[in-house]
């Protein structure tokens, strides 16, 4: 009796630190980015397609992005663990916190880039592969590694690795790499300094603190707000391009126009008042989805084509 109660509550304890260990791998990879991740890298392998893409293709394409994308993110909390132990806003996070060995995460990590290159190359191609692998290099070596530390173009030349999963997706259909795709590889490379700016001028004094030259830390709110309209409006034509390479019909080009402007007029109205929270809050939510709205609308344009040929 004794023996079975023991037995039972060994059980319980060890399921539960499973969970908790499972957990904090799955946080370790940042989940939220490696999502946005899959959905880029499956719209570009759609339009690449025009919808004929087979389910196995599809399956090992974002199998191993999305591998990829975790394993970027388990280097960057394995980088940044001293500099996270000083913001509040990671402080929390399993390795500054102490619940997890660094050790851990960077196995973790490493396992996670060679199971990506793996079933992309044996399963997709190799130009994906390696342009996968690419993207991890440029993600942890040259943006979190080097350019965080020491430049406060970090934003904007760091954000080559996180526009280049529709490049991906197109080269996993392709083969190569053509202009529409290099548009759509455009289109995340001017939306990410806005959507992270947002937030980073909200929390410039705990980048300050933790020595991490961001825009807001190093030219203050007045700059960051401009430049933040600089590439909020270049999206207008960027997205007016995507008519000229077939990405967008007349009607939907319209409605991307719409959701651009009103993209563009609540950065206008952020830039205007004074930084606050919820204002940050609300234009880096209203971010996400005018990148989603967006890439739906090029994923709705294909479909309706594919369905009319």
């Amino acid at each position: 009796m004794l023996s079975g109660l023991l037995q039972n509550g060994f059980s319980r304890t060890t399921l539960s630190a499973i969970r908790t260990q499972s957990f904090e791998f799955y946080e370790l990879a940042k989940p939220r980015i490696a999502l946005l991740v899959l959905v880029t890298t499956f719209v570009g392998m759609w339009v690449a397609s025009s919808g004929t893409a087979s389910l196995s293709l599809i399956f090992f394409t974002l199998l191993g992005t999305g591998l990829a994308s975790s394993a970027s993110g388990a280097f960057n909390n394995y980088i940044d663990r001293e500099i996270d132990q000083r913001m509040a806003r990671t402080r929390n996070r399993a390795l500054p916190a102490g619940r997890m060995r660094p050790q851990q995460a960077l196995w973790f990590a490493f396992i996670l880039t060679l199971a990506a290159y793996l079933i992309l190359n044996y399963t997709v191609n190799a130009l994906t592969a390696w342009l996968t692998m690419l993207t991890i290099f440029f993600y942890v070596v040259v943006y979190t590694v080097w350019l965080k530390r020491n430049s406060s173009l970090c934003t904007e030349i760091g954000g080559v690795a996180g526009a280049l999963p529709p490049v991906i997706g197109w080269t996993a259909v392709t083969n190569e790499i053509t202009w529409p795709a290099v548009l759509l590889f455009l289109i995340i490379f001017l939306w990410q300094p806005p959507h992270f700016w947002a937030l980073a001028l909200v929390r410039a004094n705990e980048y300050k603190q933790a020595n991490i030259p961001m825009l807001p830390v190093v030219s203050g709110v007045r700059p960051t707000k401009v430049r933040m309209l600089i590439y909020t409006a270049a999206l207008l034509p960027a997205t007016v391009a995507m008519y000229w390479l077939g990405l967008l019909d007349m009607p939907l080009l319209i409605a991307s126009l719409g959701l651009g402007i009103a993209y563009l007029v609540l950065t206008i109205d952020f830039a205007r008042k004074p930084v606050s929270v919820k204002s940050a809050r609300r234009l880096f939510g209203f971010s996400i989805l005018y990148l989603l709205g967006l890439f739906t609308l090029v994923f709705a344009n294909s479909q309706i084509n594919a369905m009319i040929s």
